[in-house]
């Protein structure tokens, strides 16, 4: 199959559009990461998503809606999860709540559970295609499972890396903004749980609940949320974490002042940090040697930015 690169022009959109009619699945770009889009309500399409990433069939995907309206007809939402909306959609924010009966979302979806994890991303690109296929898209990032989350079409487009020659196609909308994929949310026994630290920090979630948010052990063989296995967003090459020097044959990746020959910020800066990580592992990757980091504060955006760390260095 060849993979082909769409433009982002309506021509492109259509095309993106066209093929998610016909259940073929199509990378689409986010605010977080580019993310591999199929008809939510097609199981076939669904299967296809699984199968180009080589996704274990129990981690459940999220749906990308275009506005609340549409997730309310798929979702039950509580008056928390009605606040989180209207403070953060659209936006990287993902809430895991009661799957309404009859939403016709595919079961594989959902990986058999009772929930749904969805959300209303803010990129323009993904609204344009949400709104041209006219219906709800879920939407894993797309990428090899347990490999580097693409944040650039190229990423996406690599036949070694990425998943070049297993999808249709991959509409090109530059680089993703954000960097890292989406917060998730849920809810245990009436209270919110952060189930994935990601692009919005969980310290604005909790002002706007205005309590804490618990932080539930993940459960790796039976996740209830993507992200949660412990081995994920991984390179080929090892990785070595907290790294004040590259050790001989490393290529190191600094933050703030550790002299490194790429840094994720030279300034110390989170934003731009979670912006530049997953590009770098795809540059420092591709050099072929084992990869170290500069430790990163845990602060705001770099609980995420550890999160992606810790589960990409993980044994495999």
């Amino acid at each position: 199959m060849q993979t082909l690169i769409l433009g982002h022009d309506p021509q492109g959109i259509a095309a993106a559009a066209e093929l998610l009619a016909q259940g073929e699945p199509v990378a689409i770009p986010t605010e977080t990461v580019y993310g591999l889009a199929g008809d939510a309500h097609n199981a076939q399409a669904v299967a296809r998503i699984y199968q180009a990433k080589g996704r274990p069939s129990f981690n459940p995907l999220i749906v990308h809606v275009p506005d609340l309206a549409v997730a309310e007809r798929i979702a039950v939402f509580g008056d928390a999860a009605r606040a989180l909306a209207r403070a953060f959609w659209p936006g990287a924010l993902t809430m895991v709540l009661p799957l309404r009966p009859g939403a016709g979302i595919a079961s594989l979806v959902t990986a058999g559970l009772d929930t749904v994890a969805i959300r209303v991303p803010a990129h323009p690109l993904a609204q344009a295609v949400l709104r041209a296929f006219g219906g709800p898209l879920a939407a894993p990032s797309a990428n090899p499972s347990g490999r580097i989350s693409p944040t650039a079409a190229a990423h996406v487009a690599d036949p070694e890396s990425g998943l070049g020659g297993r999808i249709a196609a991959v509409l090109d909308g530059g680089a993703c903004p954000v960097g890292v994929e989406s917060t998730i949310i849920g809810w245990a026994d009436g209270r919110p749980a952060l189930l994935r630290p990601g692009g919005i920090a969980a310290q604005a979630v909790e002002v706007v609940l205005d309590r804490p948010l618990a932080r539930p052990a993940a459960q790796a063989a039976a996740p209830t949320a993507p992200g949660q296995l412990s081995s994920h967003y991984a390179p080929r090459a090892s990785l070595r974490l907290n790294a004040q020097a590259a050790r001989p044959g490393e290529v190191l990746i600094g933050f703030g002042p550790v002299p490194a020959e790429m840094s994720l910020s030279e300034a110390g800066d989170l934003t731009q940090a979670a912006a530049r990580l997953f590009d770098l592992l795809h540059r420092a990757d591709a050099d072929g040697r084992p990869i170290a980091v500069a430790p990163v504060p845990e602060d705001g955006l770099g609980a995420a930015i550890n999160d992606r760390l810790r589960r990409a260095a993980a044994p495999r």
